[in-house]
Formats: structure tokens, sequence, C-alpha cells
């Protein structure tokens, strides 16, 4: 159980329909239920690889010590990781700046104080910096009783709206539409596959569960099932919710699931929502506080990435305090300086959106970690370990092409303040990846070669 609510912290699915879900809106529009669907099968399909890997071995590293230890000489270890603490820093904004907007434009008296964010932001980190910080064992214990009543919640409350809406269902929310196009469904996705994103967490807790080669696997495939169980009827019902025929207006405003939920559910149903939406953006900042934790600890126990000193654990609490801490400060400073420029909520979407191409980029690697894994060792599963991870690798190519080239055409056809920071995002992610993740690749290659061949091998239950 802990180990399946710590996958789902991370997803945290009333929080995507606070702000993920916008993103999703906002560009497939009344295809949006298709594009969640789709990005549930993508990911879906990339969970096949840390469900394999987690077979063969328990280490805090994750998809970084997947796909170190499975290349020859450790060569992917370098730009997963570097990739991965991307995401990390960037994907915060989620937390940090989504649980900021939410409260802060949740009503016009609040929105009137301009700085007020700020406070709700510092709040937040001290607040997921804490728990994390005394134990695992509580934050699990959290995670797990909050994710149950969440879960429960948004599907009775889809299938009521949906009940009520009656007549006014509608199979359009389930095609491609001509007027919203292939290009925008694909690009809406990125923002969908980060409403799943985090089911794969669990694995960054390996070193700590009983039993991790067995139970790593079974929380990766229930946790997916309760992302679909929470996200895909919630979305339909936000659609016919707010009307297939006006569906555009969904994005327009500040706090559309509260408006579709008071209407069918009443006040009861908004404050719920409300109080659930807080709670979730509170789970996805500890289980991604305890994840990035121990991911980054991993790599600096390896000596890569990171110094050492931050490979350690602290002496009474047993959690990796000085990771932690060197990720909170930075993803808060960046979230400042962000929510500053743009503005909370915008500054949400944008930082989000090159997260979700730094969280693709690392599913590949590890995906191509696997799939070589498997041939060299010739013991390997063709469906499993080779040709699906290798599709889902194609299809996370496809997706950054396709968000790549719509970044770059919403720029150059509506060249706005806001379409301008998506492109930057955009370039800033691939720069980061391409040019930071390999250049510390030769680095290491030339002057630390035994630094990468022992990178990501430790095996907690092994030992």
């Amino acid at each position: 159980m802990h180990g399946i609510f710590e996958s789902m912290g991370q997803v945290a699915p009333a929080a995507d329909v606070a702000i993920l879900m916008v993103g999703t809106f906002e560009f497939s529009g009344v295809a949006s239920t298709f594009s969640v669907i789709l990005a549930w099968l993508i990911y879906a399909l990339w969970m096949v690889t840390p469900y394999q890997f987690s077979k063969l071995k328990a280490n805090a590293g994750s998809y970084y010590s997947y796909a170190a230890s499975s290349t020859r000489r450790g060569l992917l270890g370098p730009p997963t990781i570097l990739s991965f603490m991307y995401y990390d820093i960037t994907g915060a904004a989620f937390g940090i700046l989504g649980i900021s907007s939410f409260l802060f434009l949740i009503s016009p008296e609040i929105s009137g104080f301009q700085y007020l964010w700020i406070v709700f932001a510092a709040a937040f980190t001290a607040y997921i910096t804490i728990i994390t910080y005394i134990g695992v064992k509580p934050s699990m214990k959290y995670l797990a009783w909050t994710g149950m009543a969440e879960i429960a919640f948004l599907f009775i409350a889809a299938v009521i709206i949906i009940v009520k809406v009656g007549p006014h269902n509608s199979v359009v929310p389930f095609t491609i539409p001509h007027n919203v196009g292939i290009s925008a469904v694909l690009f809406g996705s990125i923002f969908s596959i980060l409403d799943f994103t985090g089911s794969g967490v669990v694995t960054t807790v390996s070193e700590e569960m009983k039993e991790p080669r067995k139970n790593i696997g079974k929380s990766i495939l229930f946790a997916m099932l309760l992302t679909a169980v929470a996200l895909i009827p919630t979305t339909y019902a936000l659609t016919v919710g707010w009307g297939v025929n006006h569906i555009s207006g969904f994005a327009a405003v500040n706090d559309g699931g509260i408006i579709v939920f008071q209407k069918y559910l009443g006040i009861v149903g908004a404050v719920l929502l409300i109080v659930f939406t807080v709670n979730s953006y509170l789970t996805n900042g500890v289980a991604k506080a305890t994840a990035v934790s121990r991911l980054w600890y991993s790599a600096a126990r390896d000596g890569v990435a990171l110094p050492k000193k931050f490979g350690v654990v602290h002496s009474k609490y047993k959690t990796p305090h000085m990771t932690l801490l060197l990720w909170s400060i930075g993803s808060f400073i960046l979230d400042l300086i962000m929510g500053l420029i743009y503005g909370p909520k915008a500054a949400a979407l944008i930082l989000t959106e090159g997260s979700g191409l730094a969280i693709i980029t690392v599913h590949i690697m590890a995906n191509s970690g696997l799939t070589m894994y498997s041939i060299r060792n010739r013991k390997g599963k063709p469906w499993t370990q080779i040709l699906a991870p290798t599709a889902s690798s194609v299809i996370g190519v496809v997706v950054i092409v396709i968000s790549i080239y719509f970044t770059i055409s919403s720029y150059l056809t509506s060249p706005s303040a806001s379409n301008l920071a998506y492109l930057i995002s955009t370039a800033v992610t691939i720069a980061w990846i391409l040019g930071a993740g390999f250049l510390v690749t030769i680095f290491y290659a030339r002057k630390r070669p035994d630094t990468l061949v022992k990178a990501g091998e430790y095996d907690a239950s092994a030992q």
C-alpha cells in the first residue's frame, strides 16, 4: 500500500484537475479526454521498463541506475540523471507554484494581495521538506490514507456529473475533431503524460521496501490502474459538464474544475474538491521530495553529477537530508523567479512543459538501457524487454518532435509573450539535455571512467 501511494502521491490526481488539465484543455480542447487516454496508454507502455528492471535490482537511483548499469561503461548514466534533475527542478513548479496559484486565484479577495502567493509557496516548500526530512514511514502512511480518499472522491464525483449531464453526454471527447488536429492533441498529451508521471517513482524507495523485487512491480501496476480510474472519467466529466460546444472557455478561467463541480454537486462538492486539491498538492510535494532526495542521493553515492558529500543519510532519521535540502532550496528559488516574471499559474505551465520533455527523455534512455541489457545478456524476453521499450522510445521521440514543432509554429503564427515563454522553455530543455548531459558524459568517460563503470550497480536486495 505504501509503495502504491508513493506513486499515486506523485501523480496527485486532484491537483492534476486544478493545473495540468488546464494545459491539456488549452491545447486539446474538446479532444482532451482522447489526449488523456492516449497519454495513459503511452505511459503504461513506458512502465514496462521500471517493472522489468525492478525484478532485477533495488536501487534508489531508479531510472538513472537502470540506464547506467545496463549500458557499457555506464555511458547513459550522466545524461539520464541530469535530465531527471532538470525534470525534478522544473517539475517542482507543479506543486510549489500549482498550490500557490490555486489558492491565490481561488477568489478575487485573495488575489488582491499581489504577492501573497509567495507566502503560500514558501509554506508549501517548508511543509514538504519537514515531512520528508523526518522519515519515510510517517510520510508513506499519510500518502496512503489521503490518496485512497482522493481517488474515491474523484471517481464518484465524475460518475455523478456524467449521470446528471444526461442527454448532453457525447462521443466527441473520444475523437480528434478537424478543428483541433492531431498535433494539438499530441502537444496537449505532454501535459496529459505529466498527469500520470510518478507511477514509477516507487522505484526510488526500493532500498527501503520489503521484498522490493516483488512489491515494486505490484505497486506500479496498481498505481497505473488507479490513475486511470481517477483521471479518465474526471476529464470526460469536466468536458461534458462544461459543455462540449463551449469547452474552449474552460482553460480561460482560473477555476474551471470548481465551477463544474459546484454546478453539478453544489457547494459541498466544490468545497470538497478544494480540500482534496490542496491535500493533493501536499501529497505530491511529499512524494516528489521523497523520490527526488533518494534519486539524487543515489547519484551522489556513485559520485555522478553531484559531490559524494551529498550521498549520505541523516544519523537519526535515516533520510538523504542533504539532497532533500539542495532540491527544495533550488526549486523554490527557480519557481520564485519564474512566478515573479509570469505570475504563478503561467509560470507553473511554462516550467511544466519543459519538465515534460525532460521526463520523456529519461524514459527513452531507461528504455534503451533495458533493450541493451537484454540483448547483451541474451536472456531477455523479446516482447517485454526489447520490443515494448523500443516501441515506447519511438513514441517518446515522436511526441518530443511534434511538441517542438507545435511550440515553434505556435510562436511564429502567434508571437505572444506566453508562446515565447513556451518556446524558450523548450529550447532550454533541449540544450540542457543535449549539451549538459552529453558533455558531462564525455568528461566522465575521459577523466573518471571507473566512476561510470560502477554507476548504478548497487543492489539493496542483494545485500
